[in-house]
């Protein structure tokens, strides 16, 4: 029998209590991988982890809107597992549902600061971490076909998409 796909690597999951996240997490699990699972979910986000049942999984409360939290998260990680090999960027909302027209902008602010601000933080932290261990990992971010066509989504979200397009191709240039 062949070894798991991911023996070993150590994997950082944001937005990981329900959804793409929680999927993610059993899948990487499944394949060999100690998963930190973070969210803000503080309910479910344990609740993933136990319905595993794998002491490779663990949770983190992290809302990737506040810095400080998110460089805490990786450090939690470090520290854990002692490595960080693959980060999965997958903490997002969809936003007000409002019309241009209507736009409620305290909404709008919160859709950019989960969305965008969110993934540069989890993108810096464990972009440093990396680099700083010479470890050659993937940084994945969840982003959208809003991204490239507009009218599909609220307005906070696809303009969200689309910065992330942006902020993800700047970072692969810059990363390699």
């Amino acid at each position: 029998m062949s070894k798991p796909r991911l023996e070993g690597k150590v994997v950082l999951i944001t937005g990981a209590a329900g959804g793409i996240g929680e999927e993610a997490v059993r899948l990487f699990a499944e394949n060999g991988a100690f998963v930190v699972s973070a969210d803000i979910q503080d309910e479910l986000g344990p609740h993933v982890v136990a319905s595993i049942g794998s002491e490779r999984v663990s949770y983190c409360h992290c809302d990737v809107r506040d810095e400080n939290q998110v460089e805490k998260t990786v450090n939690y990680t470090l520290d854990k597992y002692g490595s960080l090999d693959i980060l999965f960027s997958n903490a997002g909302v969809l936003g007000p549902m409002t019309g241009i027209l209507d736009l409620d902008f305290q909404g709008f602010d919160n859709t950019m600061a989960t969305n965008v601000r969110g993934v540069a933080a989890t993108i810096k932290h464990a972009a440093r971490a990396m680099v700083a261990r010479k470890v050659h990992g993937s940084i994945i971010c969840t982003t959208s076909v809003a991204a490239s066509i507009g009218g599909i989504s609220p307005h906070a979200y696809t303009t969200s998409k689309h910065a992330l397009l942006g902020l993800v191709r700047g970072a692969c240039s810059e990363l390699g």
